[in-house]
């Protein structure tokens, strides 16, 4: 009987010292040298592979058929948009992914940019250090409120959502948040409260913090008439899949003033390409307007090498009991969208 092959497309790492002892000569790691997308392999790579781990790669229904033996692809990361899931469905290939690596450093990075823009730690270290530099003294913002009398809106209660809700608790925000697959009773046992729809949680935003993965229902769904029903003031924060939100309905909420400021660890091109939005060009030509208003990560939020060290274990790990063991570990349902 022929060795299972992994195919590690991407080559992230030197060697097989953590993933040979997790499949214990059920399988063998293979890597890769592509740098940006599948096509970059060699056919004969390609035909051996039974399962695929990506990171960043695509795995797009065009690459598919190079891989006539493949029977599972790991996205080695939380979202799952990369990968064209109908086409491996039609062929019978297993999706997975790996929900709970991350999770810390997501939520963590999600608060920071909650408290900086709301405390005017960007607007006050973007000014002091402008020449000439702003007065010794604090600056009046609709950006600047007391955490205990705002409400932290939470959008998608998963895994991160829920550490940023527990997170956001533990500051004195009154937390809500909306996501309607989860059943009854979560409010409860958080101690948060649950809005009815997204209009609602919307309505009662004072701090919005997006946490839905990327899907055919997802794509587009806080645009520019959800941005509208926010309190004005709102500050609003995605660490989640940029193409969730209208770039542009948040540049005109901010320029209007409406929304008072805004954290993006993604947005929806990465990385960014020509034409480059509007409101990325005024954040890097630092235009007045939005002075301390706007942060932006470069989809950095998961990173740490804690997390790192986490996404290669759990990665092999769900590969190993899935194509080797046969369970259904991580395992993403085509019909979840």
């Amino acid at each position: 009987m022929s060795v299972l092959t992994i195919l590690e497309p991407e080559g992230l790492y030197p060697d097989n010292n953590v993933e040979e002892p997790v499949l214990a000569g059920g399988a063998r790691v293979v890597r890769g040298a592509a740098v940006a997308a599948l096509d970059e392999l060699p056919d004969a790579l390609c035909e051996q592979a039974d399962a695929l781990m990506t990171l960043r790669m695509a795995v797009p229904a065009a690459q598919l058929a190079r891989f006539p033996k493949l029977r599972v692809v790991v996205r080695m990361g939380v979202g799952y948009d990369r990968v064209d899931r109908a086409e491996c469905a039609r062929r019978g290939i297993t999706v997975c992914n790996i929900p709970d690596y991350g999770t810390e450093e997501v939520a963590d990075h999600a608060i920071s940019l909650a408290l900086g823009l709301r405390r005017g730690l960007f607007l006050h270290h973007e000014t002091q250090r402008a020449n000439p530099p702003a007065h010794w003294g604090v600056i009046n913002t609709p950006l600047i409120r007391r955490l205990s009398v705002q409400r932290f809106a939470v959008l998608g209660l998963g895994r991160i959502g829920t550490a940023v809700a527990l997170r956001a608790k533990a500051f004195g925000f009154d937390v809500v948040f909306f996501d309607p697959f989860l059943p009854n009773g979560v409010d409860r046992a958080l101690g948060i409260r649950r809005a009815p729809s997204l209009a609602a949680l919307m309505e009662q935003a004072d701090v919005l913090s997006i946490h839905a993965p990327l899907t055919r229902k997802t794509r587009g769904l806080v645009g520019a008439a959800e941005l509208a029903l926010l309190p004005k003031g709102a500050v609003v924060v995605n660490t989640a899949r940029g193409p969730i939100m209208d770039l542009d309905a948040l540049e005109a909420g901010l320029r209007s003033g409406h929304i008072a400021g805004a954290g993006l660890d993604v947005v929806p091109v990465e990385p960014p390409v020509e034409p480059v939005p509007s409101l990325m060009r005024a954040y890097r030509a630092r235009e007045d307007w939005l002075q301390g208003r706007l942060v932006i990560t470069p989809h950095s939020a998961f990173h740490t090498p804690e997390a790192w060290d986490d996404i290669r274990l759990k990665g092999i790990e769900t590969v190993r009991d899935v194509l080797v063991l046969g369970l259904q570990t991580n395992v993403i349902a085509p019909e979840s969208d």
